[in-house]
């Protein structure tokens, strides 16, 4: 999403962060463990640039703090939903519900398919900013 953002001008319009809604990928220790080398690679062969990435837990505060909370399947929906103890505002949505599907993102660590992974994050990332976008431009022609 960042890479989509910044490719259209947009990085100073948005705040983008990734929290992981369980400890899978946190160490007991609070250190989070590395990307998979698989994601790195599909990065790499969509010319999308990354840097280390180390995941950080959900917190409820969250909630107050972005106007979208966004997970890859049902699962994830259920976990924020528990984190921020119900979602009041409707913030929290699977990121495909943008691409008017239902669907979840598979993992790919489970499935091995990174890269139908991708199409679906590209997919539901690129109606995701079609939508702000559009909601952007109605406030600001609301403000003339």
């Amino acid at each position: 999403m960042q890479d989509m953002v910044n490719k259209k001008g947009l990085g100073d319009k948005y705040f983008i962060d990734s929290a992981a809604t369980t400890r899978d990928e946190i160490s007991a220790n609070g250190m989070s463990h590395p990307m998979d080398l698989r994601a790195k690679k599909i990065l790499t062969d969509h010319n999308i640039p990354y840097k280390n990435h180390f995941a950080r837990q959900l917190i409820r505060d969250d909630y107050d703090k972005f106007d979208y909370l966004v997970g890859m399947d049902e699962e994830n929906f259920f976990d924020m939903n528990r984190i921020t103890h119900g979602d009041r505002k409707h913030k929290e949505k699977k990121l495909l519900t943008f691409a008017n599907s239902m669907a979840d993102v598979d993992d790919p660590w489970y499935s091995g398919d990174f890269e139908t992974a991708y199409q679906d994050i590209y997919r539901g990332c690129s109606a995701m900013l079609d939508d702000l976008e559009n909601l952007r431009l109605i406030k600001v022609k609301k403000l003339h």
